[in-house]
């Protein structure tokens, strides 16, 4: 009852990291989806309220139309000018509850508004013509009381001290790119990708969006970033999430990379095309990696996993034979212990999934 109870906690936890349908808005129209799509002008509203009541908000302005600029997008601060989307931002001292759900899509998200912080926080949204969309993003302070802040740090006023906290982490919040990929800019995310200009960091953020926006566009330039040791563990994960055609691509990189790193990436990748995809190739190469001596125990693992995320009678026998080897051994290890973990998880998976097909 224990395994069981862990297998299901682990699978649950799995379905949660790995789902990506957040980033498809299925809610927007057809027409709604192609004004986003071609999004350019962006009108900012910002907005500080402190104890004291509302305060100039130029600063904020400021940092938000230098961020979109950054990003290729046209702003303007007149409402009265033509524009395609509007951005708000509202920065407080006392954080006003303005949140989307309670849970599931958005509210998993690590900037998503929290229900229970109360300090000071900037809440990011966008309308689109003069609806606000059910989209929404959070930067918070590292502290949570403005007065207790503002006499640490010997700052004279606690509301400009947490305006200025928050507007350094507007400079640092990469929200141009998400928002880019939240409006199904897949074109611009590339050409960032492609500028000289940007950093790895935002890269890497880059290559997450284009994987869970499973944008075939991307597949050139993700292939491309394979052969940047810096990107390649991020390219590889975003690859499974993009289809079968990058199959392939990432067997290779499983079966003849000499980093673990990228071998593990690469598993990881492969189980995001069986789990979103539903393809059966990915199981023989998999199935291949499973008894080699020479694999780390950490790659093991990852192909674990990812077998687990594509039930296939193929791995029944190969996953007995690898729990029961790993049930007889005895250690405190705790690679070794995520490895039986793994096993365990991917075996029920298996046979649940082929018993529920057969009954």
């Amino acid at each position: 009852m224990v395994r069981l109870a862990l297998a299901t906690f682990v699978s649950l936890m799995i379905w949660c990291w790995g789902d990506s349908t957040w980033a498809s808005r299925e809610y927007f129209t057809a027409e709604q989806k192609e004004q986003l799509s071609k999004a350019n002008t962006v009108l900012v509203d910002t907005i500080a309220i402190t104890d004291k009541g509302t305060v100039p908000s130029e600063n904020l302005t400021e940092t938000v139309t230098h961020r979109l600029e950054q990003a290729g997008y046209k702003t303007v601060t007149d409402p009265s000018q033509p524009h395609d989307v509007v951005v708000r931002v509202k920065c407080e001292q006392r954080k006003t509850w303005e949140g989307t759900t309670a849970s599931g899509g958005d509210a998993d998200l690590p900037d998503a508004p929290s229900r229970i912080w109360k300090g000071p926080a900037c809440q990011l949204n966008y309308l689109l013509g003069g609806t606000k969309i059910k989209w929404q993003r959070e930067v918070r302070t590292d502290f949570s009381d403005a007065s207790e802040a503002a006499q640490s740090a010997h700052a004279a006023d606690p509301g400009t001290y947490a305006l200025t906290k928050l507007n350094e982490r507007l400079q640092q919040y990469d929200f141009p790119v998400t928002l880019a990929a939240e409006w199904g800019q897949a074109d611009r995310l590339l050409k960032l990708l492609d500028s000289p200009d940007t950093d790895n960091v935002r890269k890497l953020k880059i290559i997450s969006l284009l994987g869970d926006m499973m944008n075939d566009e991307a597949l050139p330039k993700l292939k491309e970033a394979l052969q940047d040791k810096n990107l390649a563990q991020q390219a590889a994960v975003a690859l499974g999430n993009i289809g079968k055609e990058s199959i392939p691509i990432l067997i290779d990189m499983l079966k003849t990379s000499k980093d673990p790193a990228l071998q593990i990436a690469a598993a990881k990748g492969l189980g995001q095309v069986g789990a979103l995809h539903g393809d059966p190739a990915i199981i023989p190469p998999l199935l291949d990696m499973l008894f080699k001596p020479d694999v780390d125990m950490a790659v093991r693992t990852e192909v674990v996993w990812a077998i687990g995320k594509m039930p296939d009678k193929r791995a029944i026998d190969p996953l007995h034979k690898l729990d029961r080897e790993l049930q007889a051994v005895r250690t405190e290890d705790p690679a070794f212990k995520k490895l039986k973990e793994a096993a365990f998880w991917s075996l029920k998976m298996t046979d649940t999934e082929l018993s529920s097909e057969n009954p």
